[in-house]
């Protein structure tokens, strides 16, 4: 078991989490992730691992409600812990020198966006955030991207913070300027998609990294299963980052709708037994 040093809500259905993990923070660089399990009969979840602290032994993790377990590790706080937590799992992140960087995030993907950012900047790159979410509740971590990131811009769809519209709408407007040399987009499969659409014709080195059903991490259950460059790739182990313009991503969104049913059911039952628990405590 991993206890949970720290748990703090970032909104109503965010929080953030900081585990005692050594031997994971010990290893992990940016754009890995660990494969969690919160009860003895509970799904296997993946989530990428935020920041870590190898001196305090510690991990982060940034989780949305979505599914069942995740709206169950929502209710865990200081002191609760995490049965099962394996990684980090993954390739790390390619970081080089580009030049000028874009690392848009969008949602909760600003959380999985975040080291890299960071890394990218440490290694000499003028790196620029673009932050989106639906209101100002969903564009997280501005604060602690603004600490060493040289511009960051938010947007949000209802215009509650920053610019009303998409991340695509700040991206048109910083490649029109002076196209970047590298841009990286982690978040919701259509916002990616957008996203390398946008790069595709200016040539621009553009990666995003996928987030498909996972159940080992190891590549052995095939659950991941995603199509790059017109071959299967294990996003597990293959990934998760890849070349954004390789991605098959009309596939990708289908493969990730196929249990849609079946985890707003489980969310649904999940949320009525939290609220009956809270009746009659």
């Amino acid at each position: 078991m991993n206890k949970i040093i720290y748990a703090q809500s970032i909104s109503d259905n965010v929080k953030k989490f900081i585990i005692d993990a050594p031997a994971i923070a010990k290893k992990h660089k940016p754009g890995q992730f660990v494969i969690l399990r919160i009860a003895e009969n509970g799904e296997r979840i993946p989530l990428t691992i935020a920041d870590s602290d190898s001196d305090a032994g510690t991990i982060s993790i940034i989780v949305q409600g979505v599914g069942k377990t995740t709206y169950m590790l929502l209710q865990l706080g200081e002191g609760d812990n995490i049965l099962d937590l394996v990684g980090p799992l993954g390739k790390p992140t390619h970081i080089e020198n580009y030049g000028k960087c874009v690392v848009i995030g969008g949602g909760v993907g600003t959380a999985i966006a975040y080291p890299t950012a960071k890394a990218l900047k440490e290694a000499g790159n003028h790196v620029t955030v673009i932050i989106g979410g639906r209101s100002r509740e969903y564009a997280i971590l501005d604060s602690e991207m603004r600490q060493f990131a040289d511009n960051v811009f938010i947007t949000t769809d209802d215009g509650s913070a920053g610019m009303k519209g998409f991340v695509t709408d700040k991206l048109k407007e910083i490649i029109e300027i002076q196209p970047p040399d590298f841009v990286l987009a982690i978040g919701p499969i259509p916002m990616m998609a957008s996203v390398a659409n946008m790069t595709k014709p200016y040539k621009i080195k553009t990666v995003v990294s996928l987030n498909p059903i996972m159940l080992d991490g190891t590549g052995m259950c095939g659950g991941c299963r995603a199509i790059v460059d017109n071959k299967n790739v294990f996003v597990c182990v293959d990934g998760p980052e890849f070349d954004a313009h390789l991605v098959d991503f009309d596939t990708l969104m289908k493969r990730n709708q196929i249990y849609f049913r079946e985890e707003h059911a489980s969310r649904h039952i999940c949320r009525l037994k939290l609220q009956l628990v809270n009746i009659f405590i």
